[in-house]
């Protein structure tokens, strides 16, 4: 019986996922319209809001493409595990709700994220097309370059808290959130989150200007869709994470949920506002800067847990 309840609740998170995630396709468009001084979406629906569900039923209901040099199980694989990824990563989140609780859940969340490259990497290389090639071998070695840093910030903050379990940060800021303790921390952890994301400025797996559409070239109608719906859902996410590990998360106040909202809205904003970075620059940033600041953050807050371990006794 239990069992039931938990698979029954994990399909309700699962359907207001993708529902949330329709939504911040429409955010982004109306917010990216009024910075570029245009409207979006506004003729399907009032305002444009049904506009999610139009794209939808379009791609879904075009006909699937496969190109003739294509490795065929690889290519149609990709973009369903690249989704089914990003919605395992959501059980993580400590809902209290009897769902799933880990007490390794920033460890189930490392390796989650680490699955995500071989998604990309399988969908640019089966695709068999050199901008599609080229995308992935970007998308691979830019997200290894960032998930040393977000594994290194995560550690610090472990060190912090004294566990793995996500349920921990939002025991430890009732009184006052993190950021305020550790705003650069914060700031490198969004930046690589954008990375981790292949978000603007780091959209080098999708570079329009260069690659045509990158790692998604040969990809139309629902595997397209499977692909950006995976992309959205990690932005909600990361989001979400962040608001956990930060602004202090708890899951069963509405205000948690504006801040997601809002942590979403910068992501888009950020779109709006930044040009592309230059590859070796990228890379410069991930090596030369954010790995040093996190292991300076580490051995800081390993220190000061010395530190106050030595005073206490």
């Amino acid at each position: 019986m239990m069992l039931l309840v938990k698979v029954v609740s994990y399909l309700i998170l699962i359907i207001f996922v993708l529902v949330a995630v329709a939504f911040v396709t429409l955010l982004e468009r109306k917010v990216l319209g009024y910075i570029q001084i245009r409207k979006g979406p506004n003729v399907v629906g009032y305002g444009g809001i049904l506009q999610p569900f139009a794209d939808a039923v379009k791609l879904f209901t075009k006909e699937q493409t496969f190109p003739t040099l294509s490795n065929l199980i690889p290519y149609y694989l990709s973009p369903i595990f690249s989704l089914f990824v990003a919605l395992l990563v959501w059980v993580v989140l400590p809902y209290n709700l009897g769902m799933v609780s880990f007490k390794m859940s920033v460890l189930f969340f490392l390796c989650c994220t680490s699955l995500g490259v071989y998604t990309t990497m399988g969908a640019g290389w089966a695709s068999n097309s050199k901008y599609s090639l080229l995308g992935c071998l970007r998308a691979v070695a830019q997200t290894i370059s960032y998930e040393v840093s977000l594994a290194l910030i995560l550690l610090s903050f472990l060190l912090l808290v004294g566990g793995v379990d996500l349920a921990l940060f939002s025991d430890y800021q009732r009184s006052m959130d993190f950021i305020f303790l550790t705003f650069p921390l914060a700031l490198v952890w969004f930046a690589s989150c954008l990375a981790e994301t292949n978000r603007t400025p780091f959209d080098f797996a999708e570079g329009e200007s260069e690659l045509v559409s990158g790692f998604n070239t040969e990809y139309s109608a629902g595997g397209f869709a499977l692909i950006f719906m995976a992309e959205y859902a990690s932005i909600l996410f990361m989001s979400a994470l962040f608001c956990m590990i930060f602004l202090g998360g708890d899951l069963m106040s509405v205000i948690f949920y504006f801040k997601t909202v809002f942590i979403a809205f910068c992501f888009i904003w950020v779109r709006g506002t930044l040009p592309r970075f230059r590859y070796d620059k990228l890379m410069y940033l991930a090596w030369k800067s954010f790995l040093p600041v996190a292991l300076n953050y580490i051995s800081f807050y390993f220190g000061m847990k010395i530190l106050f371990s030595i005073l206490l006794l």
